[in-house]
């Protein structure tokens, strides 16, 4: 009896399982009546759901981000995949794969009845698991665990469950696939979506890896390794187990030799070789931007933002096998790079110096170099900052007397000063904010040192910056209109944010000072009339572009890291972008800027600097320090660039900063200043950059901006409001409105941008841009 009943359950499951076979046949084309028809009714409604997720689920790609030159600098990835069309791989690729994998595949149907009862049977006696799978039916899995579920562990799980559900699901998606591919595009597809380990997917990668060659030159031995892999890639890791490797690679060509698809000769041949992988191990490449080129770690990350800005998803972007071909320029960017670290060593304690530049040009201002003396990173003992230093709104204590052109350009618009403008410069001034009541106290505010000229004009303001001054007109211009200005010109993002450098939201419990938490720098600062002294938080990148907009003779336009982006099918993709606007009149901007030409003269703040290093170059530029000399900095306009340094205190104790060489944090010492500390990392790299180059002149300043005079009405801002409203605000003042829908990820029916701004003759059209979703 005991030997009849050890007999009963093989016999019995093996009962049960070919009737399951007759199912799986069966199944595949119409239901089956009783509780298995009620198992394929439901398999039925799954696989139409996931065949089409099968056709309509790419499978991840890797994408590529390039220099401007069309260099690799990052590669972006969830799976390390390079895409392999049939054309691309080599004949010994294919035959080693289904002689050791499925050799009736080009003769036979998608699907192994027998084989799949065989596997179920032994994996239901508790035996070891086995496939019994066609190609096409571990195509099939292979794209549901690493394409169609890859992000979902669970789904992963239930894809390699052996249970008959599951058998019957993949069988019948096998039977599906086999009726809409042909043969050669299920092999393509599988050598793409399979895993080679180590990481690897897909056959151009793992002939990159394993071999540093193409998968159209594998060869005989070389594809048998590899097609020997993907039944246990890690158990046939050639790195880990060279010795399983080898047996594993050796039995496939003797599979070859069985099939005819090599002869005796050829397999003993093959099988003399060595694994032949590359040694040492190759290290697997960056996924992110971390641990890339340090000239392209921050430009990197800066790309990624502002594609998700632009609507795209990180996993869009990190799957998608896109080409993105970005505007750093490789030489300009290693050599900015090598100026800040020399200013400021990677590791030294304490102190940051992000360093940008852009290009204006009449298809937008280009961002050539995004770069630190950090890198970018997450191993802060060796100087790295996940933090975009040189993009975000990082520097957390201000640009100092920089901020001052908003000042100056306000009060010129509204045609309150001239360059040659006397104005009130007193050693030390009281000022109380606007908006007051009886109890409230005037701030005083004083210059650097009582030397000042007073009245002093503002050519000579800009070039020496005294506070008081520019106070004074910042009072007198308002500062709705100074801080306006300052969006106008490019900090668009620094005035959208709090007084910490981060979106707005809700103040920590107890903190003293709630609305500096909850209220952007543009509303916080309405009362504040030390703004033009610059110890707001800021965005180097958009500092830059503000000298870029006063370069590009008032014409404001979004900092773009990107020339091009390809799809994997090599189609261009368009990246929606907000278009350029005429903020300023170009003859108020190049007034501006021939203004600022004297400030590497004497007695110019950064004059020392620019003798030091030996520079002549005509230059317009603004120096920065702020109160407790925790921060400085440097905006040039030079031969077509606008560049900003910032030198800031970046540690978890922040404090002075030193003017040493290399300048350090003390609780006493003489302080830094943009002059001496900021402007020689422009002047250290400007002079590799330019050398060997004509001068180019500075323009020259407008009449109509040498003395304070009417410019005419100035148009309403009316970016941010709704379209509606925004229509009747310039009609009321004289304008009519030309709407301009544009690709943008934003709210519809509101305005998000305009031009021109300024000083406009009434009667003018505005165009006004608003999002225009179908557009993207």
């Amino acid at each position: 009896m005991r030997g009849e009943a050890g007999l009963s359950r093989p016999v019995g499951l093996l009962v049960v399982w070919c009737a399951l076979a007759g199912v799986l046949v069966a199944g595949v084309t119409f239901p089956v009546a009783g509780g298995l028809g009620e198992l394929s009714n439901q398999i039925s409604s799954s696989v139409s759901g996931v065949s089409g997720q099968l056709a309509a689920v790419p499978p991840p790609l890797v994408t590529t981000l390039t220099d401007a030159e069309g260099r690799p600098v990052a590669a972006l990835y969830d799976q390390y995949r390079l895409p392999a069309s049939w054309q691309d791989i080599a004949v010994t690729m294919k035959a080693a794969i289904v002689s050791i994998e499925d050799r009736g595949f080009f003769s036979e149907s998608a699907l192994d009845p027998r084989g799949i009862v065989r596997a179920a049977l032994n994996n239901a006696r508790g035996g070891s698991q086995q496939g019994g799978s066609t190609i096409t039916q571990q195509y099939v899995k292979n794209y549901l665990i690493n394409v169609v579920d890859r992000n979902d562990r669970r789904a992963q799980q239930e894809d390699q469950d052996a249970t008959l559900a599951r058998k019957l699901r993949e069988a019948k998606l096998a039977a599906t696939v086999g009726q809409r591919q042909s043969k050669e595009q299920i092999l393509t597809g599988y050598l793409n979506v399979v895993s080679f380990g180590n990481q690897m997917f897909g056959v151009r990668a793992a002939a990159q890896y394993y071999f540093n060659t193409t998968p159209d030159r594998l060869t005989i031995a070389q594809a048998a390794l590899l097609a020997g892999m993907v039944d246990n890639p890690n158990f046939f890791n050639p790195y880990q187990f060279p010795d399983h490797a080898l047996a594993r690679r050796n039995m496939v060509i003797d599979a070859m030799v069985d099939t005819g698809t090599i002869t005796a000769r050829q397999a003993d041949e093959a099988k003399a070789q060595p694994l032949g992988v590359v040694e040492p191990r190759p290290a697997l490449p960056p996924n992110n931007c971390y641990a890339i080129a340090p000239e392209a770690g921050f430009f990197c990350d800066y790309v990624v933002n502002y594609l998700e800005r632009a609507g795209m998803t990180r996993d869009q972007i990190y799957t998608g096998g896109y080409t993105i071909r970005t505007t750093m320029d490789p030489r300009i960017s290693a050599i900015a790079k090598q100026a800040a670290n020399r200013r400021v060593p990677t590791t030294q304690p304490g102190v940051a110096n992000p360093f940008v530049i852009v290009k204006p040009g009449p298809d937008g201002h280009r961002v050539l170099a995004l770069v630190s003396n950090r890198d970018f990173g997450t191993d802060a003992a060796a100087g790295q900052t996940s933090y975009n230093q040189p993009a975000d709104v990082s520097v957390p204590f201000g640009a100092g007397s920089v901020f001052k052109i908003f000042t100056a350009a306000a009060g010129m618009e509204q045609g309150r000063v001239g360059l040659q403008t006397p104005m009130s410069n007193p050693y030390e001034q009281c000022f109380f904010p606007p908006n007051r009541n009886q109890y409230t106290r005037c701030s005083p505010i004083h210059n650097y040192s009582p030397n000042y000229p007073n009245p002093i004009t503002l050519r000579e303001a800009l070039a020496t910056s005294p506070n008081v001054a520019f106070t004074n007109l910042e009072v007198q211009a308002g500062m709705g209109s100074v801080l306006g200005m300052a969006s106008r010109l490019g900090l668009r993002q620094t005035m959208q944010a709090n007084m910490y450098g981060r979106p707005p939201g809700p103040a920590p419990q107890g903190a003293s000072n709630p609305t500096a938490y909850s209220e952007p720098q543009s509303v916080y600062n309405l009362n504040n009339v030390a703004f033009t002294l610059g110890f707001n938080p800021f965005s180097p990148l958009e500092l830059a572009n503000v000298a870029a907009t006063l370069s590009d003779h008032g014409r404001w336009c979004p900092p773009t890291p990107i020339d091009s982006v390809v799809d994997r099918d090599g189609h261009p993709v368009t990246v929606p972008q907000l278009p350029c606007e005429q903020v300023v009149a170009p003859a108020l901007a190049d007034s501006l800027v021939a203004g600022l030409g004297d400030d590497i003269r004497p007695p110019g703040t950064s004059a020392a600097a620019a003798r030091n290093a030996g520079w002549t170059r005509p230059t317009a530029a603004k120096t920065g320090t702020t109160q407790e000399n925790e921060s400085v900095a440097f905006l040039g306009i030079t031969d077509g660039y606008a560049a900003v340094s910032a030198v800031y205190a970046d540690g978890d104790d922040p404090g002075t900063i030193c003017a040493t060489n290399p300048p350090v944090i003390r609780e006493s010492c003489a302080g830094a200043f943009g002059g001496t500390i900021a402007a020689p990392t422009f002047f250290d790299a400007f002079n590799q950059i330019l050398a060997g180059q004509p001068d180019q002149p500075l323009p020259g300043p407008d009449p109509g901006y040498l003395r304070a005079q009417d410019h005419g009405p100035i148009v309403p801002v009316v970016v941010g409001q709704p379209v509606e409203r925004a229509q009747q605000a310039l009609a009321q003042a004289g304008y009519p409105a030309r709407i301009e829908p544009i690709p943008a990820d934003a709210p519809g029916g509101t305005v998000i941008g305009q031009t021109p701004q300024g000083a406009v003759p009434r009667g003018t059209p505005i165009t006004l841009y608003v999002p225009d979703p179908t557009g993207r």
